[in-house]
């Protein structure tokens, strides 16, 4: 007669998240990444988007607190003296940053964050936060983000070359990153989408990541 044991006793695993994931949004200027990011949003990505603190002026359909927290020169000066900024550069002769503070917050409540930084930033947050989760939004051609930039027609002749030289610099830096999105013309959703499905993936981890500030 066949008999069955009862496999040993052990303890129930812990497969709760440790707190929220850091999402660091990268890629060259026009790629779309602020369009990504609220259409993963608007679609249910579970991201909490902390604004980064910026000293250059907004544009007309940027809203203070939502899109950036826009400083003067003088106060983000003061707030780097203080050791406000989890990282910071100066981007396109602007300062752009995000506040520690800010950050620790929305992740000790349980949120994923995502933050939107330049490539300078991206490897600066890869060393201080190794557990973060580096993602690069491109167009899908060179030929694309060149169209994007001289489309948004905010900068002047000098200013756009100076974009598209440094966009070269900052697609070789893609090897660097964990995931790829490519922002296809008309096809945000798929990109969201894309971007959201990073996020399930990385919830679904055995060994989940664990972001210590």
């Amino acid at each position: 007669m066949l008999t069955l044991e009862n496999p040993p006793v052990t303890a129930w695993p812990d497969l709760s998240l440790a707190s929220g994931l850091l999402v660091v949004l990268s890629g060259p200027s026009g790629a779309g990444k602020d369009s990504v990011i609220a259409r993963a949003v608007q679609l249910g990505c579970p991201l909490c988007f902390v604004p980064t603190v910026t000293s250059r002026p907004p544009r007309p359909d940027e809203v203070n607190g939502r899109d950036y927290h826009f400083v003067t020169t003088e106060r983000f000066q003061a707030m780097i003296a203080a050791s406000e900024f989890l990282e910071w550069a100066l981007v396109y002769d602007d300062y752009k940053g995000n506040r520690r503070a800010d950050v620790k917050a929305a992740l000790d409540a349980g949120n994923h964050v995502v933050l939107r930084v330049d490539v300078q930033g991206a490897r600066t947050l890869r060393q201080l936060v190794p557990e973060a989760i580096l993602v690069f939004v491109t167009p899908p051609s060179w030929a694309a983000l060149e169209t994007r930039l001289r489309q948004r027609k905010t900068e002047t002749a000098t200013a756009l070359a100076h974009r598209l030289r440094k966009a070269r610099e900052e697609m070789a830096a893609l090897p660097e990153f964990d995931y790829v999105v490519i922002n296809q013309h008309g096809e945000l959703d798929a990109a969201a989408q894309r971007l959201t499905a990073i996020v399930r993936a990385e919830e679904c981890r055995v060994k989940p990541r664990r972001v210590m500030l």
